[in-house]
């Protein structure tokens, strides 16, 4: 009976560096993905160049950057598995990359290159695939058999340890399934109840049309949601869509909004619109609309102004109300998504394996010999190579953890 010292079920960012890393210690290491083509998160993230990491990630304040019902869980790996050391790893393998906004590394070339270091460092430890192949069962030891039995259409797998990175369901096109959460409720492990991250919002009906017309457009913005005690705020860039909002500003705050609730934005971050628009009246000549365009891109200026008879006219004209009326709208947009462009489009999946029943120094479940990593677990980055960087150190902590089972 030939058995493995671990089984990694899932060939995506967190399940290559486990195997990598497992495997140069000298663990027999075999990786399943019932995917033909592995790796595909990876190769589409960062618009195919890879947002591997993020320089500005706190450890000793993992809340700052990532989500869960328990966001200190995160703290442990991601202090033993920092940024630089992935960066370390990186410049090893003569990877060229550039830093672009607020501490997020890309990759020069392509995410292509990730995949090969990935590749290599698991060849270095001598690792095995399996691709194409479903996992139909798993059964825990026993008395009768001390290994994990996993029965799949390439055949029975036997090991010691099992590995589940299968990620979340997000992006289902690309293979995203339940699958790690089945094996959670399997062996008895709570859940937390997941829903798409990192979304662009919706919004239907006829109050949408005017801004319908706006797709493609881009401006930077701040945005937030929730009341005091649990307001978000991110000050990032806004994309219009034909069917709602998106862009970077919007994917962050995705992650904390809650259906059914509003979102505020501030069109004008960095423009004070009441004192403005004021200045606008007693000097120019011009029409509101043109004298706004100044101020805000002028596709939106054209749509806010044709919803009001009031404002087209020139700036003059426009009775003081009309004006703050106007002002306070840009500056303070309240509107409320229908909902969200859901897995399909999301990036990641907020919830997952309730972290109350796993180990944050090791990634072992309460089940013995049952590890979980990456995003199956209930810790959800922000936009920005965040979540990248955990399924680096959830790896990097769960592989240092395995044990050797097998005597060569």
């Amino acid at each position: 009976m030939k058995t493995w010292d671990v089984v990694i079920v899932g060939a995506g960012a967190a399940g290559l560096f486990c195997a990598g890393v497992a495997g140069q210690r000298g663990l027999k290491v075999l990786v399943i993905d019932h995917s033909d083509k592995i790796a595909e998160k990876i190769r589409i993230s960062g618009g195919g160049r890879c947002n591997f990491t993020n320089r500005l990630l706190d450890a000793s304040a993992p809340q700052k950057h990532f989500i869960s019902q328990n966001p200190h869980f995160c703290r442990s790996a991601l202090s033993r598995y920092t940024p630089q050391d992935f960066i370390d790893l990186v410049q090893k393998h003569g990877i060229a990359f550039q830093e672009k906004h607020k501490g997020q590394l890309f990759c020069d070339h392509s995410a292509e290159d990730i995949i090969r270091m990935l590749l290599a460092e698991c060849a270095a430890g001598g690792v095995e695939f399996r691709t194409g192949c479903s996992v139909k069962s798993v059964q825990a030891p026993s008395e009768q058999n001390t290994h994990y039995t996993l029965e799949t259409n390439q055949g029975t797998v036997y090991t010691t340890s099992l590995v589940v990175a299968t990620g979340g369901l997000s992006i289902p096109k690309i293979g995203a399934s339940d699958w790690g959460y089945r094996i959670a409720s399997q062996f008895g492990l709570r859940l937390v109840e997941s829903r798409p991250g990192l979304v662009p919002l919706t919004f239907d009906g006829e109050a949408w049309a005017p801004y319908a017309k706006l797709a493609g457009l881009a401006l930077p913005v701040g945005i937030e949601t929730g009341e005091k005690k649990n307001r978000m705020h991110f000050d990032e860039d806004l994309l219009f869509t034909h069917r709602g909002l998106s862009g970077p500003g919007v994917l962050q705050i995705s992650s904390y909004w809650q259906d059914g609730t509003p979102i505020r934005l501030n069109l004008a971050p960095e423009v004070n619109l009441p004192e403005r628009l004021q200045e606008a009246k007693l000097r120019s000549k011009k029409l509101l609309g043109n004298e706004l365009a100044t101020l805000v891109p002028s596709r939106l200026a054209e749509a806010w102004v044709s919803q009001d008879p009031a404002l087209q006219r020139t700036a003059a004209e426009v009775p003081d109300k009309a004006l703050n009326k106007l002002a306070q709208a840009l500056s303070n947009w309240t509107l409320t998504p229908t909902g969200s462009e859901g897995y399909k489009k999301a990036e990641v999946t907020l919830g997952g394996v309730d972290t109350r029943d796993v180990s944050s120094q090791t990634m072992e479940s309460k089940q013995p010999g049952l590890y979980f990593i990456g995003e199956v677990i209930d810790v959800t980055g922000w936009l920005g190579g965040y979540n990248f960087q955990w399924a680096w150190a959830s790896a990097h902590a769960c592989a240092q953890a395995l044990p050797v089972a097998l005597k060569s």
